[in-house]
């Protein structure tokens, strides 16, 4: 998709999935602000959800670009797909359950790293399969997600303990409305081709 749209086109779908990814970085990190973490681990922290938060995107685009060549045409599709199943997963998850291994992961240490890291960073993955299968600029697509990940969560960090909690629930509805949103313009982009 990305090499048949016009280059703007394929840049602006780019912004258009690493805004949620960015909104839900932002949530993460706050999370733990409010969670007290100590400023002395704010930046091992952050450099953390910065490996998973970036990295796990960079894999699934990975996977998703095998994936899209393999599928050929219908690689949109199953994009688009994917996108709005994600948006709506986001919209009716709990963030009770994200937040307690959230809180987790700022005083693990080792594997367990590892394993938590993972746990709050599926959707990155299925964001990172859905820019493989588009065909997106690689570069700019690695650069757009390390950028967020690092300004998001030094930004969650730093302002999560004046975020309610409200407040982080909606920036994380919000991301799931932003994929749905650009499922439905890929769609109709699509249908128009």
């Amino acid at each position: 998709m990305g090499g048949n749209l016009p280059a703007v086109v394929a840049y602006l779908t780019l912004v258009g999935l690493v805004l949620p990814l960015c909104v839900d970085t932002f949530a993460v990190a706050a999370a733990l602000g409010v969670a007290g973490l100590p400023a002395r681990d704010r930046l091992r922290v952050s450099l953390v959800m910065t490996a998973f938060e970036a990295g796990m995107p960079l894999v699934g685009l990975a996977i998703g670009q095998v994936a899209g060549a393999l599928i050929g045409r219908f690689a949109g599709y199953a994009a688009i797909l994917l996108i709005a199943g994600l948006g709506v997963f986001m919209l009716r998850s709990d963030a009770d359950d994200e937040e307690e291994s959230i809180v987790l992961l700022a005083r693990a240490r080792g594997l367990a790293v590892l394993g938590l890291g993972l746990t709050i960073s599926l959707d990155e993955l299925a964001i990172g399969f859905s820019l493989g299968l588009l065909r997106l600029p690689l570069v700019p697509a690695i650069v757009l997600i390390a950028a967020q990940g690092f300004i998001a969560s030094q930004a969650g960090l730093r302002l999560g303990s004046r975020v309610t909690e409200v407040a982080r629930e909606r920036s994380a509805k919000a991301a799931g409305a932003i994929l749905i949103l650009l499922a439905v313009v890929l769609g109709a982009l699509q249908l128009i081709r």
